[in-house]
């Protein structure tokens, strides 16, 4: 059943010129990508208005790669109406570890989305988030953490409210448009070296045509960040919209979807550069769809990193690490 509210993007996807889809049998861990119903509410502007199993699923199985397993982001997705405040996040855990058992059964093909789970939890209440933490858990065997902001102080509290991620063996997801905050989340994830600190999105904003002084200031914040062992970043992301501003690829700028060779020759410095400054051990690929579906197809987008790959003639052991392998360690996902 199509859905009226998807219509004009699933139009301009079907009108790419379809690839041959590149090393189909490489398995694929996709860390990053998103569920929601946002028809009712195009406040946040994304053109995909509905994503959730049926239509991941459509998008995974139409690409032609081998995707195994899939995360789970946190987005703000079906959170309770009601109940504390601080809980009300605990919904987005039970709604998509309803998704993981749909997957589950087979029935929306062999993928299994989901495995991995990261939702939201307030930091700043220090000691009393223990108990939305413990409520996420119980929720789906498939929470491994939280994506939050921190704030820039660092105080106290925050950081008793970060540290039960320790006790909980649980991950820290982070992005920002503003990159010039990696610093300051290389200090805080340099206190908890055991918590994995995961950077979304190559750190910030991506503008394809910044200026040298500010892709000076992107290099030296991603260094910051790459210099901290427990942080791990990654590789995608580069293709979407923020906030008004869109990139020349977006759907609203270009009447037709670039191909993986074109967005290889614009964007492999920026991705070239994060992978050289953390090593593939510690980066993995990333869909973040249906946000970049605004600009590219889930089969195109694959591709395209898969062309980075060998336009850097990476070994087969670090192409396992970027499309599986890092994923799997940081999320604790049974291979």
């Amino acid at each position: 059943m199509s859905i009226l509210e998807n219509a004009d993007i699933e139009r301009w996807i079907a009108s790419e010129d379809a690839e041959s889809v590149i090393e189909p049998d490489l398995p694929i861990i996709d860390p990053h990508h998103h569920l929601w119903d946002l028809r009712g509410d195009s406040s946040m502007g994304f053109r995909q208005a509905l994503y959730l199993c049926e239509e991941i699923s459509h998008d995974i199985t139409n690409s032609g790669h081998n995707i195994v397993q899939t995360v789970f982001a946190q987005c703000g997705a079906y959170y309770r109406a009601d109940g504390p405040r601080e809980m009300r996040s605990v919904g987005e855990t039970e709604f998509v570890n309803g998704v993981a058992a749909m997957s589950r059964s087979g029935l929306y093909g062999s993928t299994r989305l989901c495995t991995g789970i990261f939702s939201a939890a307030d930091l700043r209440l220090g000691r009393h988030v223990a108990p939305v933490l413990e409520a996420h858990l119980a929720a789906s065997p498939n929470f491994r953490g939280i994506r939050t902001a921190f704030p820039s102080d660092l105080n106290p509290v925050f950081l008793e409210g970060f540290q039960l991620l320790e006790h909980f063996n649980l991950s820290f997801d982070n992005w920002s448009p503003d990159f010039t905050r990696l610093p300051n989340l290389a200090v805080l994830a340099s206190k908890f070296p055991s918590v994995p600190v995961i950077v979304d999105h190559l750190g910030g904003k991506i503008d394809p045509y910044a200026k040298d002084e500010e892709i000076n200031a992107w290099k030296a914040a991603i260094d910051s960040v790459a210099a901290v062992p427990n942080v791990l970043i990654k590789l995608g992301g580069g293709q979407m919209r923020i906030g008004s501003w869109e990139p020349p690829f977006h759907m609203h700028q270009t009447d037709k979807p670039w191909s993986s060779a074109q967005f290889l020759e614009l964007l492999l410095p920026r991705y070239q550069y994060v992978l050289e400054a953390f090593g593939p051990n510690r980066c993995m690929f990333e869909s973040n769809f249906p946000v970049d579906k605004d600009c590219i197809s889930y089969r195109t987008l694959w591709n395209f990193f898969k062309l980075i790959a060998q336009r850097l003639g990476l070994s087969e052991a670090e192409k396992n690490a970027l499309f599986s392998g890092t994923a799997a360690s940081a999320y604790r996902l049974t291979l």
